[in-house]
């Protein structure tokens, strides 16, 4: 009869299971998203139709009242009024309330929701399976379990890159002029100069960049990324991946030979075991943490990276500094 498994396998097997249901609930989170930002412009949950100069929010027309006072329906105040209430309000509460999002988990937006960061993912994982590396840029392969670069995935590669540049390029105009008209022109072929337009530089832009600089643009050149994570670095109880650090040899064994799950696990290019101020970009997608969560429980150990926040991610920070402060007394 075969022994029972001791029970703290059993528990770190629990906690391996728990970290694939992280991962499903995340991609669930991605998709659902996604596919709230192709179709809001089609049920007016969000858009700005330049036709009519007009905000639509939530299937209703979104005004600040200032046709009304020019047309002398309503008197400055009232006017006054509607701007603060329905123009600067609502936008601030929406900025306090993401960038608080932020100051506490960090980019989780990025991690969870943006579609652009679904994309980018989607993409890493077909070019890894055509050459080995999740950017063309990548001196050298990410090795991942049981796979092989295929020439094969090259074609399915491209063909992605393209036709998510040609789904953006239609859903960005979508969101300015309205849907019905740009997707009945689109079919029927009727598309005005100016729409065709639109639509040719767009595909070819979002194309490139999907293709060539997309981790690059998500590191450096979204606004939106840039203000989660100095929002996140401003605050010490945000949270972090924390690391065992006392248990650092454990990681020679983590993925032999190469070693550092972690490290190929994570889609920014980052080092999750490193300090917090070179994690800015992190979007804690959390696939640092399962990996090293597959790596260790198949060594019946538990895991060496965690999410810490509050004081937990405070001593995380200190131990940190300290083990700058030791090497820095070495050398």
């Amino acid at each position: 009869m075969d022994a029972e498994p001791a029970p703290a396998f059993v528990a770190l097997a629990a906690t391996h299971a728990g970290s694939d249901t992280l991962q499903r609930r995340r991609r669930l989170a991605q998709a659902a998203f996604f596919a709230l930002f192709l179709l809001a412009p089609a049920f007016d949950l969000l858009r700005f139709d330049l036709t009519e100069a007009q905000l639509w929010f939530l299937g209703q027309r979104w005004s600040l009242g200032i046709d009304a006072f020019r047309a002398g329906q309503i008197g400055a105040s009232e006017a006054a009024l509607n701007i603060l209430w329905r123009g600067f309000l609502p936008a601030i509460v929406l900025i306090v309330v993401f960038l608080g999002v932020a100051y506490r988990w960090g980019r989780l937006y990025c991690g969870w929701l943006c579609p652009h960061f679904s994309s980018v993912e989607l993409l890493n994982d077909l070019l890894h399976r055509a050459i080995g590396k999740l950017s063309l840029w990548d001196r050298t392969r990410t090795p991942r379990a049981g796979r092989t670069p295929q020439r094969r995935w090259w074609p399915v590669f491209g063909l992605s890159c393209l036709l998510l540049g040609f789904a953006w390029a239609i859903t960005a105009l979508t969101y300015l002029l309205p849907p019905a008209v740009i997707w009945g022109n689109l079919v029927h072929g009727t598309l005005t100069p100016n729409q065709a337009r639109f639509i040719a530089i767009g595909t070819a832009v979002f194309t490139l960049e999907f293709a060539f600089a997309r981790h690059l643009f998500c590191r450096f050149g979204c606004a939106v990324g840039l203000f989660q994570s100095l929002a996140w670095m401003a605050n010490p109880k945000g949270m972090v991946v924390a690391f065992a650090r006392e248990r650092a040899r454990d990681c020679r064994t983590c993925e032999p030979p190469e070693g550092s799950a972690c490290d190929h696990a994570c889609p920014m290019r980052l080092h999750p075991r490193n300090i917090k101020r070179m994690m800015f970009s992190c979007v804690q997608c959390g696939q640092c943490l399962q990996a090293c969560e597959h790596s260790q429980t198949t060594q019946q150990r538990e895991p060496l990276l965690q999410w810490a926040v509050g004081a937990d991610a405070v001593r995380e920070t200190l131990r940190q500094r300290r083990a700058e402060l030791d090497a820095a007394r070495r050398d």
